[in-house]
């Protein structure tokens, strides 16, 4: 497995989303594996790479702001970038991709908010799904924000709009690798 490889095959150099990717990717990846610290048992290579690639599927999504132009909604992204990963032969990452979104997206927020997603889970199952999920919410792929860490209180009132249950687990997460 080679993630950055993965990266290029779709994000030229010169492509400036594949650089907000990048950036983004490797802040989320540093945070994931500082907070792996906390916990036994972590794949700190897995996470690496799966740190690295949760956000591939931007590239199909519509999202000017971070210069993706693709024809999906931006909250398909995880799920784009699953069917992605998966065609490279790399069913576990994809699944990180699915999954990372917020602290997860339940069935029921599938639902109750008419998301133009699959109908099933995609709530952070493994340690490194979540570490990865975790470490996500501290950054933004805001060209402007790109380097800027969120404080806490920022993610749980921006997780919050989505259910107290929402802000909850991240404090749960936080108390636990933070």
């Amino acid at each position: 497995m080679n993630a950055e490889a993965l990266i290029n095959d779709l994000y030229p150099a010169s492509d400036p989303s594949g650089n907000i990717l990048r950036i983004h990717s490797r802040l989320v990846a540093d945070k994931a594996l500082r907070a792996a610290n906390a916990v036994d048992g972590v794949d700190l290579v897995f996470l690496e790479e799966a740190a690295l690639l949760h956000d591939i599927g931007i590239r199909f999504v519509h999202a000017p702001k971070i210069h993706c132009y693709g024809d999906a909604p931006y909250i398909c992204h995880g799920t784009l970038g699953r069917e992605h990963l998966e065609h490279e032969g790399y069913p576990e990452h994809a699944l990180v991709c699915e999954r990372h979104t917020g602290v997860g997206i339940t069935l029921a927020d599938i639902h109750a908010q008419q998301l133009p997603l699959p109908q099933r889970d995609m709530t952070p199952q493994s340690i490194e799904e979540i570490l990865v999920c975790y470490a996500d919410c501290f950054y933004s792929k805001n060209p402007k924000h790109l380097d800027k860490e969120k404080p806490v209180d920022k993610i749980l009132k921006n997780l919050a709009a989505y259910g107290e249950e929402k802000s909850a687990t991240f404090q749960a997460w936080h108390e636990r690798f933070g």
